[in-house]
């Protein structure tokens, strides 16, 4: 039954409209960024950059360099709003609807609901980091060649691979932003289980992001850095040093893992007392 309840759950989420509009704004914000690189002084700035350090551009501006290019932004900008907008959605709008009081009048429990609505959400966020990787390196294979990758993160990575191992990191780095994506939908999805509208438990939920954000960016909390999810989000860009630090991955993803189970520990547990009936 928890299949057939998930199944149901995945037609009425992909059969909103709304949940395409991070996919056709991803395509379009990659479309918009290769143009730039290609016909703009981007791409002569960044060959001036290789050049600077002693390596041939030729070599290095390819379509996995432009496909890291594109990605970057995204999963600062764009991703932490499509995945709270669908997070915040699975269960108030339900209740904004007036359909859940007819859903729990199956024989089906609270938390069994709140399971099946979460794993549905966190389907989405992979399947939406996936579009991302994918149409990424698609599009910019379509215009640069396949050769080695170059990374430049300013204060977070400078490395450069051959074209076997730089496709392999880039997969690997798509599977920590997929829990990067689904920390994210799960903080928006505790505060959809109160009692609130869905534009709100979106709002908080980027609210709370924007937050640890800029806290980070305060010269006097780098001893607390620790204390922010936004800097364990980082963890994706140290796949691409050399050498990988791996315990350090390892200590950032567990504590993501972690906050993902507390928040939605918190929201079934405010769930679970809600008076669905007021």
């Amino acid at each position: 039954m928890f299949f057939a309840q998930l199944q149901n759950e995945l037609w009425k989420l992909f059969g909103k409209k709304r949940t395409y509009i991070g996919f056709g704004a991803f395509v379009l914000a990659q479309l918009a960024m290769l143009l730039a690189f290609k016909f703009t002084r981007w791409q002569g700035d960044f060959e001036r950059l290789l050049a600077g350090n002693g390596y041939l551009a030729e070599e290095f501006i390819s379509a996995l360099t432009v496909a890291v290019i594109m990605v970057l932004p995204q999963i600062v900008l764009l991703m932490p709003l499509y995945v709270t907008l669908v997070g915040g959605d699975l269960v108030a709008k339900e209740t904004e609807d007036g359909t859940l009081r007819m859903i729990l009048a199956r024989p089906i429990s609270r938390h069994r609901l709140l399971l099946v609505k979460w794993v549905a959400g966190m389907i989405f966020a992979a399947v939406l980091v996936a579009v991302l990787g994918i149409t990424a390196l698609g599009m910019a294979r379509i215009f640069f060649p396949w050769k080695g990758l170059f990374v430049f993160v300013p204060g977070q990575a400078f490395n450069l691979l051959n074209a076997q191992e730089g496709l392999l990191r880039f997969l690997i780095a798509h599977i920590f932003l997929i829990l990067n994506a689904g920390t994210m939908l799960s903080i928006a999805f505790m505060f959809s289980c109160f009692n609130m509208k869905p534009a709100a438990a979106t709002i908080l939920a980027l609210s709370y992001m924007f937050v640890n954000l800029v806290m980070e960016g305060i010269p006097f909390f780098d001893r607390y850095q620790n204390w922010f999810l936004t800097h364990h989000f980082r963890a994706w860009l140290m796949v691409f040093s050399d050498p990988v630090p791996v315990w350090r991955i390892a200590q950032s993803e567990c504590l993501l893992l972690a906050a993902t189970a507390t928040v939605f520990v918190i929201g079934a547990t405010a769930f679970q007392v809600r008076d669905i009936k007021s």
